[in-house]
């Protein structure tokens, strides 16, 4: 099974996101945008990983998410992986408090001591839009015309889910595993 741990985009931000993604489609723009029920904030992704090691991951999340409370979080500015200039994924950033840096910090840790080893990377927190189709290139003023189509709205995350991501035709299918309220 696939498995990733991330936050739920809760309203109003999900349907301003939703709104900004239908209208992207109708740009023809060489991206492959995400479906709207894809929507999350990806804290850990694990990757593929056998049926029997579920639990132990569930049990190093609880361990994790204690104390953490809901987090206050904003749309941000949209940005492109690896670059702005070299664009492979779109994005928004979202703006954080420093615990959802901490609670990214906690999993990182906690499933280390299990056998998943670090990012490596910073944790940027975003949501990922879309990506560019092999060799293509966006407008140049991509980035600009994406930045004007949106409110940069607040939101609140209460919950973290473990999903387990099912590829097949079409869209992948994110099946929640766990899910652990971040009250306090």
């Amino acid at each position: 099974m696939r498995l990733f741990v991330a936050l739920p985009i809760a309203e109003p931000a999900r349907s301003e996101v939703a709104g900004l993604l239908r209208r992207l489609r109708s740009e023809e723009w060489p991206v492959r945008w995400i479906h709207e029920d894809g929507l999350h904030l990806t804290l850990k992704f694990f990757g593929e990983v056998a049926v029997e090691r579920l639990e132990v991951i569930a049990e190093a999340l609880r361990f994790a998410v204690p104390g953490t409370g809901p987090l206050p979080l904003t749309l941000g500015a949209p940005g492109a992986f690896p670059s702005p200039r070299r664009p492979r994924i779109l994005w928004l950033g979202l703006v954080a408090p420093p615990a959802l840096e901490l609670l990214q910090d906690r999993f990182e840790r906690s499933t280390e001591a299990i056998g998943f080893p670090p990012e490596g990377a910073p944790f940027h927190p975003h949501l990922t839009l879309g990506r560019l189709r092999e060799g293509q290139r966006l407008p140049p003023d991509a980035l600009r015309r994406l930045e004007a189509g949106y409110q940069q709205v607040p939101f609140m995350a209460d919950q973290v889910v473990l999903y387990e991501s099912v590829l097949g035709r079409g869209a992948p299918q994110y099946q929640p595993r766990l899910t652990l309220d971040l009250g306090e």
